[in-house]
């Protein structure tokens, strides 16, 4: 059988969304992928040999996890199979040999949820989750004003049951749909930190999510623009460049970029954002499964040379990553804040013949200086432990942020400039 390799960067010139992670790369990896001739098989052996050919040409891992991938497909399709629940339990357990929690089976109703989750809309409480390499359920991040916010949940508190059953064994889509509702019902969570364990109950609401939020700062080197992005969708990079050009126009001296419990999304926004402000390089590098490096470069397009501080925690994951790391990297700006989570995987999202999908892992991303973030997360330049009140909407650049208020300070210190341009000069 042909391979195919999946290169992000041509991906992304076909207008392809690629997420990270918890996000996702949406396409196909050629029509025929994955078909075989009806005369061999029924539909029910078709679909599983489908599945079976995506992760055959794309999955991250050519030696599959240590598993002989011929032999998991010729012991699957050796069953009789007359059904497709039937079905789609041997794809998931054919998709669990490979020990890999990101690569999973999806049902038509959970592959659709995932095609149309960059709307900027949905019912829920608003928990971004993962599943960790010892399989727990982890929180990466509350969304701002919702409901899991509110409760004060937290960046790696561990999710142990949803509405009093064990998420023990769970998709993260089973996970996430358990969450999931109609506005103004309840669901009742069991949550573990370190040592303590407690039940809260949420109720569900409708969540349209605003990505970013400005405000600015008077120092004594001048105006500060504060740019909040909590999440990188569909309109995102459309609204930080609405904001930059907005505090440009105003003559500003300086930007924080605060990315904390930003839990990642689309990596084109990421990039564009990126291209904001670092006038030449790389953006991000993408290594394929047989270690091949694919570069995002800069445009040169930047829209600012003014100083940048980005604000960073243990909830900015993948696509938060991918920026931080490349702002770092290039000299463009200072990380202030705490190491952030560590999730580098590209997943492509590929859908079978009878509507159901699945979510593959099929590329790794790098910093521009070749950093392999994926379990090490970014350690900032500058290292400050967040206060004793936790961040929220409401707490987020207040006077006792005190990451934001160290990163205010360094206005008044030498910073990495862009293209030499002295600290305090307007652009």
């Amino acid at each position: 059988m042909s391979r195919v390799r999946a290169g992000i960067p041509s991906l992304l010139r076909w207008g392809i969304r690629v997420w990270i992670l918890g996000c996702l790369l949406w396409g196909v990896l050629g029509s025929g992928a994955g078909q075989v001739q009806a005369s061999r098989w029924g539909e029910e052996q078709q679909l599983i040999a489908q599945a079976w050919a995506y992760v055959d040409r794309a999955y991250v891992d050519p030696a599959f996890n240590g598993q002989n991938w011929w032999q998991v497909r010729q012991r699957v399709l050796s069953r009789p199979l007359s059904e497709r629940q039937q079905t789609y339990h041997a794809i998931e357990e054919m998709l669990a040999t490979l020990g890999d929690p990101f690569t999973r089976f999806l049902d038509k109703e959970h592959y659709l949820s995932l095609q149309t989750s960059t709307a900027g809309e949905l019912s829920g409480i608003g928990l971004q989750i993962a599943i960790d390499d010892q399989g727990s359920v982890r929180v990466i991040a509350p969304m701002e004003g919702t409901p899991a916010e509110q409760a004060g949940i937290q960046s790696q508190d561990e999710i142990l049951e949803v509405n009093q059953v064990p998420v023990a064994g769970l998709s993260l889509d089973e996970v996430a749909e358990r969450m999931r509702g109609p506005s103004g019902t309840p669901v009742t969570l069991k949550v573990k930190r370190q040592d303590r364990i407690w039940e809260l109950e949420l109720v569900r609401q409708s969540i349209t999510i605003n990505p970013v939020r400005t405000r600015f700062f008077q120092q004594p080197e001048g105006t500060i623009a504060y740019i909040r992005l909590n999440q990188f969708n569909g309109n995102a990079a459309t609204q930080v460049r609405q904001a930059i050009q907005a505090a440009e126009n105003q003559g500003v001296q300086g930007y924080i970029l605060d990315l904390r419990n930003n839990p990642g999304g689309l990596l084109q926004a990421a990039i564009e954002i990126a291209r904001f402000w670092i006038p030449s390089g790389n953006i991000v590098l993408v290594t394929d499964r047989h270690g091949i490096q694919d570069s995002i470069p800069a445009t040169g397009d930047i829209l600012t040379e003014a100083p940048l501080v980005v604000l960073v925690n243990q909830g900015s994951a993948s696509a938060s990553e991918v920026l931080a790391g490349a702002l770092q990297d290039s000299g463009r700006a200072q990380l202030v804040g705490t190491r952030t989570f560590g999730k580098g995987l590209i997943q492509s999202l590929l859908e079978l013949a009878d509507g159901s999908g699945l979510a593959v892992t099929t590329a790794k991303y790098l910093t521009p200086s070749g950093h392999d973030i994926h379990r090490q997360g970014i350690q900032p330049d500058v290292v400050v432990a967040e206060g004793s009140v936790p961040l929220t909407a409401e707490t987020l650049a207040g006077p006792e942020d005190v990451q934001l208020q160290r990163a205010l300070q360094l206005f008044g210190q030498p910073m990495p400039l862009a293209k030499g341009r002295p600290l305090g000069q307007a652009a």
